[in-house]
């Protein structure tokens, strides 16, 4: 096997040779100006910003969801405050960089994306409670907004009151643009075509697979999240800016309809739906789909192994269609 990597202005060109086979990728960085993002929703009709080929991979810069009132006293950085003065505000309140178009993506592909990299960008986060939103909005009116600080060395973020966290940063939205009978979608509500699902567990290391509905599957991604916990009960994680890098590959070869991703050890079904019942329904029926897909089992048997060994998680009860997410150990396949 000969591999040989080459470096050029535009971009880091890998070839890799294998038993007389030449696949050619390119890597992309998208700056973080606002005429590479969208602010509060995703639509079919929106412009790309970047058109890669399948198998390249994309760095691409977030900023947080919120708004001017969400902003610390000082430290804020240039290109976020340009992108909040530039950009009219949507239905939603998160910044996606985007949208990319994949070459050879059409409807009824399915778009890999590889997540390889979530780093943070910013010295802070801001973790709030707001009207009306999360999970005990009638019990918790006494607002606020903190500002932790991120020690991006150390990898830890240090609350107000002295307790310190590790981090683990992801993105709470990666999608591709929604059917164009949809019309424009906010933001907020996670879909099939994946979008604000705030899964803790999609972060580096994690490939997830989402359902191609428009040419060039249009995918985006934002929201940077510093650490979450599962369920994400007070309607933000801790709210900051990232670097991620994803690689980008058209699978004709698979058929979804929702998301579904998984890590090196575990398999990883999403349920999405108003209700938490539906969605945890949701997880179960598509998590015993893929085990079939994947092995020689009964519906029946994958039924039963999930009762066994699958985990019922609740990904966040706070954006619209809640999110369930079942994890099966791949070692028991």
């Amino acid at each position: 096997m000969l591999r040989r990597d080459i470096s050029n202005g535009a971009g880091q060109k890998v070839e890799t040779q294998l038993f007389g086979e030449m696949s050619l990728t390119t890597h992309h960085e998208i700056p973080a100006t606002p005429d590479k993002m969208i602010l509060g929703y995703l639509d079919a009709t929106a412009s790309p910003v970047l058109t890669v080929e399948s198998g390249d991979t994309v760095t691409l810069h977030s900023f947080p969801a919120g708004g001017r009132a969400s902003l610390p006293a000082s430290g804020v950085p240039a290109d976020y405050l340009a992108a909040l003065d530039a950009l009219p505000p949507g239905p939603g309140p998160h910044f996606m960089t985007g949208p990319v178009y994949v070459r050879g993506a059409k409807p009824g592909d399915t778009l890999q994306v590889d997540i390889l990299a979530a780093v943070p960008r910013m010295d802070w986060g801001f973790v709030s409670i707001m009207p009306l939103l999360g999970t005990l909005p009638d019990e918790f009116t006494d607002y606020e907004t903190i500002h932790p600080k991120i020690d991006r060395e150390r990898n830890v973020c240090l609350l107000p009151w002295g307790t310190e966290l590790p981090l683990d940063p992801f993105f709470g939205i990666i999608g591709v643009a929604p059917p164009a009978a949809w019309g424009r979608c906010t933001s907020s509500v996670p879909r099939a075509f994946g979008g604000n699902m705030d899964n803790k567990e999609l972060k580096p290391g994690t490939t997830l697979y989402l359902p191609v509905f428009n040419e060039g599957a249009l995918f985006m991604a934002g929201d940077g999240h510093g650490v979450q916990g599962d369920g994400e009960v007070c309607i933000t994680a801790l709210e900051t800016g990232l670097t991620g890098t994803f690689r980008l590959t058209v699978r004709s070869d698979l058929d979804i309809k929702t998301p579904f991703a998984e890590t090196p050890t575990h398999l990883m079904s999403i349920g999405l739906d108003e209700d938490l019942d539906d969605a945890a329904k949701q997880a179960v029926r598509e998590m015993v789909h893929h085990i079939c897909a994947r092995t020689n089992l009964s519906r029946n048997q994958a039924y039963m192994l999930c009762s066994l060994i699958g985990d019922l998680r609740v990904t966040q009860t706070v954006d619209g269609n809640k999110g369930v997410h079942m994890m099966l150990a791949k070692t028991y396949l």
